[in-house]
């Protein structure tokens, strides 16, 4: 069984090298316009070297010393044919080498066939040229495979032909040989050097732009997580203030009321510690292990943040301001449709933020709310009357927050005093057309 399928295995095998010999093992090289000029420099200059020797070298014979005592001698090509043969050789091999880095391969068997085809006697006519095929089909082939089974087969063809004599260097070009590959590997460790230098430094510029990106993304991270509490303590503990104010007042004289204003505490209580958790829930989440945040109930080891706060939980909002004694009327015209989250959540701190300020600095006002629905935009006004003379004003952080988050939806805030007395906030925020 083995013996019958070891012929298909090695004829499977050869197809498949074949067929990974056709294939690139990357995009061919697009050389850049220097790189061209570059080329068809060395080109031209070789060419023109080679051709020189080529018709210097016609008629001459060569007499080389191969052994102690034993000398061999080697005639030239002569006359127009022969001149004609090493011109054509010359310009061929030299005239490739400008394609060398767009067709490697194509370059390499153009110049190897015209290698072979030099006489032993003018090897330099073509050798060199080779010699610069071979490197430029090992750096510059896409075609990896067909590269590696080329460049043996070419290096063994020229090195075992009957041209097997490589051309002798004159001793005047030996320093030349030597010098040149120094100053060459030295400009190449230079600009290698600089090369590095250069990229160590766009390296360092963009670490240090990621550095400070992250660190405009944790402020700014920071600065939301603040507007965030800010929203929910300011509200709910300005609340429950009055309404623990009210019930110690009247304990005594009304103890069904006091106990019903200490009811509205605890549940003024227990909102801002739901709106807590959802703010802190921004920040971490319940492990996998069922572990909570300190804020969860210790019984439930399923809790999530709970949602956010929106254009329908107006209703319940009023109603906690209005148990602190404030008046307020609702009113929502226009046809109410779902909006975006976020959306909702900024219109929903709008109010919250303005009928806070008003608990806090406008004491005996009374208070509207108004929302509109629009066909482009959506109206959120809050205004009030104003309360007793003297009261205290506010520090503007929290509508410095809200102008902040209408902005993220291209929104806008107009506060200001009232012609008639008080104050009033209003928010614009631009709607996708239904």
């Amino acid at each position: 069984m083995d013996a019958r399928t070891t012929p298909a295995r090695l004829r499977e095998a050869a197809r498949q090298a074949v067929r990974d010999a056709r294939l690139p093992s990357g995009p061919p090289l697009r050389p850049t316009r220097r790189a061209w000029q570059f080329d068809v420099l060395v080109a031209l200059t070789l060419g023109i070297a080679t051709v020189y020797y080529g018709i210097d070298n016609v008629d001459n014979v060569v007499v080389r010393e191969i052994a102690p005592g034993v000398e061999r001698v080697l005639p030239r090509p002569s006359g127009p044919g022969g001149l004609a043969l090493m011109v054509t050789l010359a310009a061929i091999a030299s005239s490739a080498l400008a394609l060398r880095r767009r067709y490697p391969l194509a370059v390499l068997c153009i110049v190897t066939a015209a290698t072979l085809a030099t006489p032993q006697s003018v090897m330099r006519l073509t050798f060199y040229a080779f010699v610069i095929a071979v490197y430029s089909a090992a750096v510059y082939s896409p075609y990896r495979v067909a590269t590696l089974a080329a460049l043996p087969v070419s290096v063994a063809l020229v090195g075992t032909s009957g041209n097997s004599v490589t051309p002798i260097v004159p001793n005047e070009y030996i320093a030349l040989l030597i010098l040149v590959p120094m100053a060459v590997a030295a400009v190449g460790l230079r600009t290698w050097k600089l090369r590095t230098d250069e990229g160590r430094t766009r390296l360092s510029a963009l670490e240090r732009e990621q550095a400070e990106a992250l660190r405009r993304a944790v402020e700014h991270e920071r600065a939301r997580i603040a507007r965030e509490l800010h929203d929910v303590v300011t509200h709910n503990v300005s609340v429950m203030i009055i309404q623990a104010g009210a019930a110690r007042k009247i304990m005594k004289t009304s103890p069904e009321q006091a106990g019903e204003a200490l009811l509205a505490v605890e549940a003024g209580g227990r909102a801002a510690m739901t709106e807590l958790r959802h703010v802190m829930g921004l920040l971490t989440m319940a492990d996998e292990s069922g572990g909570t945040d300190g804020c969860a109930d210790p019984a439930d080891t399923t809790a999530v943040p709970a949602p956010q706060p929106g254009l329908d939980q107006l209703e319940t909002l009023v109603g906690r301001v209005r148990d602190t004694g404030l008046p307020v009327d609702l009113t929502v015209t226009g046809l109410p449709r779902p909006l975006p989250p976020g959306l909702e959540l900024a219109a929903y701190r709008v109010v919250q933020e303005a009928l806070t300020n008003t608990v806090k600095h406008a004491s005996g006002a009374t208070a509207a709310v108004t929302v509109e629905y629009g066909p482009e935009r959506l109206r959120v006004e809050v205004t009030d009357t104003g309360g007793h003379p003297g009261a205290a004003a506010g520090s503007g952080r929290g509508l410095i927050g809200l102008r902040e988050r209408l902005a993220v939806h291209d929104g806008t805030l107009n506060t200001g005093r009232r012609l008639t007395g008080g104050y009033r906030v209003e928010a614009l925020i631009p709607l996708e057309t239904p």
